[in-house]
């Protein structure tokens, strides 16, 4: 058994060589369906090399690298997990607004997010666990 790891839920599938799975189970841990003219959901389809499609087998790693999102395995590959494209990250962070806060600035002057609205702002944070 394998779980697949992805942005909104976690997935047991039965995969072999890699992430190489039924149609059946790639549609039901990524959303995308196996058709004649690729992987397909709703009515975008991606086109798969011939390589990555066998019967109604399916490379889900060369598809979701393909569709431009990271697909990593735990050494033992039996974990995978499949990040969310660069493009569907960005549209979702895309007009978000951080939440208000003060801190002091170096000069230990207590400065708000508010008050530097419309400006850049770099703020980097750390913590040590």
């Amino acid at each position: 058994m394998t779980i697949i790891l992805t942005p909104t839920a976690q997935h047991e599938v039965t995969a072999h060589d890699g992430l190489w799975m039924s149609a059946a189970d790639a549609a039901r841990a990524t959303g995308w369906t196996l058709k004649p003219e690729g992987m397909c959901r709703e009515a975008a389809c991606v086109p798969m090399p011939a390589a990555a499609v066998k019967g109604d087998q399916v490379d889900v790693a060369a598809f979701w690298k393909k569709l431009g999102g990271p697909a990593i395995a735990s050494d033992t590959r039996d974990v995978w997990a499949l990040g969310a494209p660069a493009e569907e990250r960005n549209a979702a962070l895309e007009g978000l607004a951080a939440p208000d806060f003060t801190l002091p600035d170096v000069d230990g002057k207590p400065r708000s997010l508010s008050q530097l609205r419309g400006k850049k702002v770099f703020v980097a944070t750390w913590a040590s666990w």
